[in-house]
């Protein structure tokens, strides 16, 4: 239109926004709900990286090809195997849910992608993708990654009441939805307990598993929180409605983002989509899947 501003146009690679998600188990069901939702409400197309165990890649493919076509135009997917590039494999993969971790070892296979969104399988979108997208635009020249506070009260909150561990901040970090930089982790050197220089993300991984292997109990989430710890520079923290779950209503409301903007991204950990202890999760993940 006459005088309208002409925005540049992103690079290819940043076209397609990137979704990863880790599926092993009995979780098929929540996963293809994740990205229908994901679909529903995306405007730009969608890449998704699927991390499955072997017996779940045919009914991913299956699944994903009953979808109408007038979705299916809206994305494209690969399905890959679970793979650990460093340490013990058996060991990473019965770290805490089975699988969990290969979402530490997204910038070391997907290398030819610049940035992406990580979510777990129990998260529902309940509005676009390209919302928390363009939150990698805010990042400052050292943030490479983004998540939500594991809890907004520290008297309350896990962390800051039984960590054995260091962890980012009063109440540490939620990574069931993390938006990465991969480019920049890829070349970033961090610093750490372990070696006094830094070490590149990959070399870090492992030595740091094996350092504090005792004293973690929510696994990778653990070690992510350890991580920026050393490094909170590089982190870019995004408030509640992008990662609400059952504690920010369970003991009254504690998260104003979602009372002001409502919920963006809805994540059912603890099961509540499966049971009737928190009836709106469940009805939501209903609504969606049917």
């Amino acid at each position: 239109k006459p005088g309208e501003q002409k925005h540049p146009k992103d690079p290819p690679s940043l076209q397609c926004m990137h979704l990863a998600v880790v599926a092993c188990g009995d979780r098929l069901e929540e996963t293809l709900i994740m990205l229908k939702s994901a679909v529903l409400f995306s405007s730009r197309r969608l890449c998704f990286h699927i991390f499955a165990e072997d017996s779940l890649k045919p009914e991913f493919e299956t699944k994903l090809k009953e979808w109408p076509s007038s979705y299916t135009k809206k994305f494209e997917s690969s399905i890959y195997p679970i793979t650990f590039s460093v340490g013990n494999a058996q060991e990473w993969k019965k770290l805490f849910k089975p699988c969990a971790a290969q979402r530490l070892f997204l910038p070391v296979i997907l290398k030819d992608v610049d940035s992406l969104l990580y979510v777990d399988t129990d998260v529902l979108f309940l509005r676009p993708i390209d919302d928390i997208w363009h939150l990698l635009r805010e990042f400052n020249s050292t943030q490479l990654a983004a998540m939500a506070p594991e809890h907004e009260m520290p008297k309350i909150g896990w962390y800051s009441r039984f960590a054995r561990h260091p962890y980012y901040g009063s109440t540490g970090l939620n990574s069931g939805v993390m938006l990465m930089n991969l480019t920049r982790i890829r070349s970033t050197r961090f610093k750490n307990s372990l070696i006094p220089g830094g070490l590149t993300w990959e070399e870090m991984l492992y030595p740091l598993y094996q350092k504090y292997k005792n004293y973690i109990t929510w696994g990778d989430q653990d070690l992510l929180n350890i991580i920026f710890y050393f490094n909170p520079e590089c982190l870019y923290v995004f408030p509640c409605q992008w990662n609400y779950r059952p504690d920010h209503c369970m003991y009254g409301s504690n998260c104003r983002g979602a009372e002001e903007e409502g919920v963006s991204i809805l994540h059912g950990n603890r099961g509540v989509y499966h049971d009737d202890k928190q009836p709106t999760f469940k009805a939501l993940y209903e609504v969606i899947r049917d």
